[in-house]
């Protein structure tokens, strides 16, 4: 009998987050700091929670996984695993943003994402982000869902589960109705600069 579990990770910041879930109970939940590794370390954490929770990969329902916005190699990073094991284990991937992870059972407000250069993104889930400086928010009531970790001294309220958990819950939630594949929720272009050298020549 399947366990209907539900895989979710996110590495789309300074983290692999991940979470493991059946029928709303939380079966394992692994959260590893990193600044960069994400790539290499992802599946050993994923590892370590499926044994935690005595899970299988055939025991798995449906994955969720974290499409940001944030870091552009992490995000890529999440998605296209996420993508090759639903596709290894013939179960669908759900794509989850920031933002509805935020505000899951939380209260009426908006959620608050890191943006470069000391900015954030800030959107309700489902609307188009809009850029602001978090220094200029009003206060001094929480006025936005925000990790404190990421916002030190803002007043904001914090998330009502830790990422992976949440992107789990949504993910079980959506798995019954068809769902587009996960891509990365990208608000801002890269950063790398376009190469100086000169195109090389097309033959025919």
């Amino acid at each position: 009998m399947p366990s209907e579990a539900v895989l979710a990770f996110d590495t789309s910041g300074g983290w692999c987050a991940v979470a493991l879930l059946r029928r709303g109970r939380v079966l394992a939940h692994q959260h590893e700091v990193m600044a960069r590794g994400q790539g290499e370390r992802l599946f050993a954490v994923i590892e370590a929670a499926m044994a935690e929770a005595g899970t299988g990969w055939r025991d798995l329902a449906a994955i969720g996984v974290g499409t940001g916005p944030g870091n552009f190699t992490g995000i890529r990073i999440g998605v296209a695993a996420a993508r090759g094991l639903a596709l290894g284990l013939g179960i669908p991937a759900i794509g989850i943003d920031r933002f509805a992870a935020l505000a899951l059972d939380g209260p009426d407000l908006p959620a608050l994402v890191p943006a470069p250069r000391g900015q954030a993104w800030m959107a309700r889930p489902g609307a188009t982000p809009m850029q602001v400086d978090p220094a200029a928010l009003p206060g001094p009531g929480p006025i936005a869902i925000a990790d404190p970790a990421e916002f030190p001294g803002l007043a904001a309220r914090p998330p009502a589960h830790g990422l992976a958990i949440a992107i789990a819950r949504l993910a079980e939630a959506r798995r019954h109705a068809p769902q587009p594949r996960p891509a990365p929720l990208y608000l801002r272009p890269a950063d790398a600069a376009p190469s100086a050298d000169a195109a090389p020549a097309m033959l025919d």
